[in-house]
This record gives C-alpha cells, structure tokens and sequence, in this order.
C-alpha cells in the first residue's frame, strides 16, 4: 500500500483544563474516505481542526504528531502552515454562515485561494471558480460571485464553501458536519456532490459526522470516538455488520430503532465524562452494560479484533 496522505499519532489536545482529544490514531489513504463519529463532544472536530492548525483558543496539541506526506505539520512555522491550507489540505466548516464575511462579496472570499496559491488574476480566478460552481449545480454562477452571503439559501453557500475546498486540489479535505443545518433534500444534493468530487480527484478525505447514515454511504473506514478517544476503527462493512466496541454498538442500536423512542434511549443512558486527566480507567464504563472490575481499573487499549478491525475494549483482553 502507499504511503499514507494522512497520519495523526497519538494526538493529544487540551482546552485549559480539559483534555479534548486522547492519544488518538488515524492514517488516510489518497482516494479514500474515513469516517469520524461519536456523540457531541466526542472531540471529532477537535482532530480536524487540529490537522489543519485552527484550534479555537484555550486549545493546543499537548503531544503527538501529524503528518501531511510525511511531513510534521506541528513543527512548521505558521507561515508555512498558511501555504499549505488551501493548496494542500482543505476544511469545509460546519456552519457555511459564519464561515464566510458577511461584508464581501461571494466572489471576493471564493477566489482568494486560486489568488494565492494558484497565483491567478482576478479575472482568471473568477472564471475558474464560475466554471466550479457551475459544476457543483449552481445557476447563473457568474451573477453568484456578485452576491453576498446572506443572499444565498444554506444549500447555495454550502456548496461555494466545497468549491472553494476542491479549487486548488488539495491532496486532504476535511468535512467538519458539513450538512448539519441543511434539510434532508439539500442534505442529499451536497452529499452526491461530494462523494462525485472526490471520487473524481481521488481527494483524501476526512468526514466527521454524527450520522452514521451518511457514514454508511460514504466512508470507506470508520473510525468510532468516546470522550476524546479513539474506541473502535473498521471497514465500513465490518463496523456495521460486527460492531465490536459496546459504545458502537449503542450508536448503532439507536439508528436501528430510531422508531422506537424508549428502545433508541435505553441503547445509550447517561453523560459522556468530560477528561481533566489522562484516563486512568475505560470512560465508557458509567454506560456500558457489560462492565466488569476490570472496566473500573485499567484504560483498554485497541486491539485486533479482526482483520483492520480494531477496538479499545476489555473484553477482547480476556484469555
């Protein structure tokens, strides 16, 4: 297999008091999708942003590595770091409102990358962004560059934020929830968009979400996350033919019967725990009906539990 585009090892981050992400593991593949999922505050959008270097404030990586083609992102100036967002590594945020200035025009904030990186005029920047938009099924896209973002509907600015992400090639995308606030049609639309994107560009591309719906149709792997850990990763099949982490199996236990209110909230009871410390103990353990003594005592560590498939629970240790 080739190299890896992505890898993060052992990837650590805090806000002030609070650790956001544990010794979390990941490497990607060009042409490939991973999928990154698990309850609000799981500490997903903390690993993408830390990739990409734009964690909000009190947050910092305490230890770890990331590496873009092998090379350490953590150690670079931020000078550097500034050529390579955009050229070589893209984030589509969350939330296409606030991500783009109110006061600009479309145009003026679309182009910016192709500007810099790309080293394009004004007017050979316009074009290829009209002809981007254009493919991504905006009408009239040249009248689009003229507007303001508040004059575009979610789905519009949704998918000026996937142009503006794919306009300079990157070699790594990384879609924070990128159809959170959008209906389900809209939802759709974008979500074809970019399976049709980076199947064409063979993008390697980060997905956090909490569906797992949108998982299923479009990751290739799977990685699980439980208060800033990393608790299970597979093929997309094998997670959701055999999950082997009782935290994924709970997930999934709530999707299975989302028509059913009381099934749905019985697979998951209780908090997930904020971590002050390095755990000392598993911290799916308050939740989790198949709790031993052991759960109470000792942090799991991932361990095979079949071929690519791995899971950071205690009762794949037992003899």
């Amino acid at each position: 297999m080739t190299p890896p585009v992505l890898e993060v090892q052992q990837l650590t981050v805090r806000y002030g008091a609070r650790f956001a992400t544990w010794a979390v593991d990941l490497a990607l593949h060009g042409g490939e999708v991973l999928g990154l999922v698990g309850e609000s505050g799981a500490g997903k959008s903390t690993v993408g942003r830390a990739v990409v270097r734009l964690l909000p404030e009190p947050g910092r990586v305490e230890a770890g590595a990331i590496r873009l083609h092998g090379r350490d992102l953590l150690g670079l100036a931020e000078a550097e770091m500034r050529r390579l967002r955009g050229a070589d590594v893209a984030l589509i945020p969350q939330d296409p409102l606030s991500a783009l200035n109110p006061v600009f025009r479309i145009g003026l904030q679309a182009t910016d990358a192709l500007r810099i990186h790309r080293d394009l005029s004004r007017e050979a920047a316009d074009a290829e962004m009209v002809r981007l938009l254009g493919h991504l099924g905006i009408p009239e896209p040249a009248e689009m560059l003229e507007r303001y973002p508040h004059e575009l509907s979610g789905g519009m600015r949704q998918r000026v934020l996937i142009a503006m992400a794919f306009s300079c090639e990157p070699t790594l995308v990384i879609a924070d929830e990128p159809t959170t606030a959008l209906d389900v049609t809209t939802q759709a639309q974008i979500l074809r968009l970019l399976e049709t994107l980076q199947a064409e560009r063979r993008v390697a591309t980060l997905f956090i979400t909490h569906d797992l719906g949108v998982v299923a149709h479009l990751a290739h792997r799977v990685g699980v996350m439980y208060a800033g850990c990393l608790v299970e990763s597979a093929s997309t099949r094998d997670l959701f033919r055999a999950p082997a982490h009782p935290y994924t199996q709970g997930l999934l236990a709530q999707v299975l019967r989302a028509d059913v209110r009381a099934a749905a909230s019985a697979a998951l009871e209780g908090l997930m725990p904020v971590l002050t410390e390095p755990p000392a103990a598993c911290p799916f353990r308050e939740r989790c009906p198949e709790r031993m003594g052991v759960c109470d005592e000792t942090m799991p560590a991932l361990r095979e539990v079949g071929v690519g498939h791995v899971a950071a629970c205690h009762l794949y240790g037992r003899a």
